[in-house]
């Protein structure tokens, strides 16, 4: 008797070369929690950074992005931003987040649902998880292009966008699921 397991599958950008990021993704684990994620995107930024700096591009007319791996558990991006670019506000839709500032410097301001709103200067090397009650605004800050690694998990979950942090309503419901 033959027994076969299924293995999980992933996707990886494929001007990323390094074997490592592979092995960092672990295709198994279906549900990231916050630490796990902040590991995950410092490693790569620290890691990988000669990979991910070839990959990156700068535009002015809006930021940059690109998918760096997808599996059923978490997705990775990386992003840029010129001074001043920024993001709407938003949440994550009920997803636990992290990102890790690979080069330049970003400015936050964050709301955890019913809280008061903060900001936060993240440098390179600066990094951090968060769970799915967090709101945020990220601009790019400092007098050069910054570029960050962000992972979330589950992935694919649509973010919801407010007017302004102080739109945040007091409990972040998640999105409903999408079913296909």
């Amino acid at each position: 008797m033959t027994v076969s397991i299924a293995r999980p599958e992933f996707e990886i950008h494929p001007q990323l070369t390094d074997p490592l990021l592979a092995d960092l993704l672990h295709p198994e684990r279906l549900l990231w929690t916050p630490r796990e994620l902040a590991e995950l995107t410092g490693t790569v930024a620290a890691e990988l950074t000669t990979g991910l700096r070839e990959l990156l591009r700068f535009e002015e007319e809006q930021r940059w992005w690109a998918r760096l791996a997808l599996t059923d558990g978490v997705e990775l991006w990386l992003l840029s931003w010129l001074p001043g670019q920024q993001t709407k506000p938003h949440d994550h839709g009920g997803a636990s987040g992290s990102f890790t500032v690979l080069q330049g410097e970003l400015a936050e301001e964050y709301r955890y649902a019913g809280g008061p709103i903060r900001s936060r200067t993240h440098r390179a090397g600066d990094g951090l998880g968060f769970g799915a009650g967090r709101a945020h605004q990220v601009t790019g800050a400092g007098n050069g292009p910054a570029a960050s690694v962000h992972a979330y998990s589950p992935p694919l979950v649509a973010t919801r966008e407010y007017a302004s942090l102080a739109d945040v309503p007091a409990e972040i419901p998640p999105l409903p699921a999408i079913i296909s």
